[in-house]
């Protein structure tokens, strides 16, 4: 009771199993194309000289294709608009999420202007009072010049 499964005769093995009497394979190709399935017994009778023909049943259920429907369709419709409904809130929340970031864009745009204006206003307030400071500085230089001479001490 072996079974062996290769893609072509000349390709390597894909898979060997020993199975007991009764068993169960699920086999998923990787690749579409003919597919040999070999299957081999390990009786202990030799049949030439058996008084009764060596019969061994074998029962195979292929499925080929993608997923097939199974019997209970409305379940699986059920299960359909679940889904469908999953993926509506997910979109939504999505969607949600997208409109979050434009507004939240927008804001920060807003906010790097305002900060951008006030730099611009603190820069040029420095630079008013520097050159009020130096123009002060300038004016009592020339008033304590004249007062110097006024008074005769330089």
């Amino acid at each position: 009771k072996f079974l062996t499964i290769s893609e072509t005769e000349s390709f390597p093995v894909l898979m060997t199993k020993r199975y007991s009497k009764f068993g169960k394979l699920t086999f998923t190709a990787h690749a579409s194309g003919q597919h040999y399935l070999c299957f081999q017994s390990n009786s202990t009778r030799f049949s030439v000289f058996a008084r009764e023909k060596l019969v061994r049943p074998l029962h195979l259920d292929v499925q080929m294709g993608e997923h097939t429907i199974g019997h209970s369709t409305e379940k699986t419709k059920d299960n359909m608009v679940l889904l469908e409904n999953s993926l509506r809130h997910l979109f939504e929340q999505m969607m949600y999420i997208i409109r979050q970031q434009e507004y939240q864009r927008e804001k920060e745009e807003v906010f790097r202007q305002i900060g951008e204006d006030t730099n611009s206003k603190v820069l040029w307030w420095a630079v008013v009072q520097t050159s009020i400071l130096l123009s002060v500085g300038f004016w009592q230089m020339k008033r304590l010049k004249d007062f110097f001479i006024a008074k005769k001490l330089v």
